[in-house]
């Protein structure tokens, strides 16, 4: 017997699957360990009884099939058990059946790609502790100006902003946008590239940044939206972004050109707790004044993309991963007379120094004094 409970596995992936449609196989690292969510799955492939423990009802059936191969490997309902699905919430059932044909799924792979990368954000954003289960959160609307969105952090699919009206629809056909997240620091439009160097769709994404502005607005009092997360398997990703960028012969098609903030968040745990931190009210202020001293601040007025003025040193600190910020300080840099210094976690050092080469010095802060400087030890 599987005991269904708030706090277990099981309950954890059923509630991912409710809004997400399908998992892949090769990201179960991220709900949790890889060895037991592997042993878990191949269990549900298989009849079992799942006994609730708040309400005492029993359920025998399948619950999980697995389609695909390799990296495409797709973990989906078995029909038989999406009665479970009114375990997890009233509304979860019908949320599931809306948004997924009556669980008639597509076989091509474009759609099986877009939905593993609307999960792996999903999961990275519950993990950080935003509230990601669509039929909990308020529905966006288009029809006047109005506080919907709640105070605390949130992530909107992306498939439930295009449903605010047939324009906004429209506007966002063409984009790769995985959703959206609203927090006390603002509205971030979300991107999972998992492995490769992220490619944008030009146009397409400006129609969804302005798309996104419009639901900010409306539903969140948020005057401008100039900021996106993209999600990522390593650092390495970023370093590949960064350098398929650079080769870009038009603006447009670079995603500094689309946002004036990247931050590059690793789908491991680091990438989380970096998540946690850009979720707190006014963090890049508290961020400086934990690392600097307010006099050698540069408060954003300097003519090139720096954070402080230290001993004739210009600092650029890298500890929100900021890539489109990091662009604009390379090129600030690139045969320029001063010094520079450039602060970041250790895991970032490598993936920096590739990037920018001797031209700057660097000096690494674990994160964990960070968190504690913010008063976050140890969440």
């Amino acid at each position: 017997m599987i005991h269904f409970s708030a706090k277990s596995h099981v309950h954890r992936l059923v509630t991912v699957l409710s809004f997400v449609g399908e998992y892949p196989a090769h990201s179960l690292y991220l709900l949790g360990k890889e060895r037991v969510m592997k042993e878990l799955v191949h269990r549900l492939t298989t009849a079992q009884t799942f006994r609730n423990d708040e309400t005492g009802e029993e359920h025998t059936c399948r619950l999980l099939t697995i389609t695909g191969k390799g990296r495409e490997k797709s973990i989906r309902f078995y029909k038989a058990g999406l009665a479970i699905l009114e375990w997890v919430h009233p509304d979860a059932y019908g949320y599931y059946m809306r948004s997924f044909w009556n669980h008639r799924f597509p076989g091509d792979k474009a759609h099986r790609e877009r939905h593993h990368r609307v999960a792996e954000a999903a999961v990275l954003c519950m993990k950080a502790g935003l509230e990601v289960r669509p039929y909990v959160l308020p529905q966006l609307q288009n029809q006047g100006l109005y506080q919907v969105v709640p105070e605390n952090p949130v992530f909107y699919l992306a498939k439930d902003i295009k449903r605010v009206g047939e324009a906004e629809m429209n506007k966002t056909m063409f984009t790769r946008m995985a959703g959206a997240v609203f927090s006390p620091g603002g509205c971030y439009a979300v991107y999972n590239t998992r492995a490769s160097a992220m490619k944008w769709s030009g146009m397409g994404e400006f129609k969804a940044l302005h798309s996104l502005m419009e639901i900010g607005r409306m539903n969140a009092g948020v005057p401008e939206v100039d900021s996106a997360i993209l999600f990522g398997e390593s650092g390495d990703v970023a370093l590949k972004t960064l350098f398929a960028s650079e080769e870009s012969k038009r603006l447009e098609f670079r995603f500094d050109g689309i946002y004036r903030h990247i931050y590059f968040i690793a789908m491991n745990e680091p990438g989380v707790r970096q998540l946690k931190l850009l979720m707190l009210p006014d963090w890049k202020r508290n961020m400086q004044e934990a690392l600097f001293d307010e006099e050698s601040l540069a408060f954003d007025k300097g003519i090139f993309e720096y954070d402080a003025f230290v001993d004739g040193v210009y600092v650029f600190s890298h500890l929100d991963s900021d890539l489109a910020r990091l662009i604009r300080f390379k090129e600030a840099v690139t045969g320029g007379d001063k010094r520079y210094e450039v602060v970041c976690y250790p895991h970032q050092l490598g993936f920096l120094r590739e990037y920018l080469d001797d031209r700057v010095g660097y000096k690494t802060i674990g994160m964990e004094l960070l968190e504690a400087a913010l008063g976050k030890e140890g969440w």
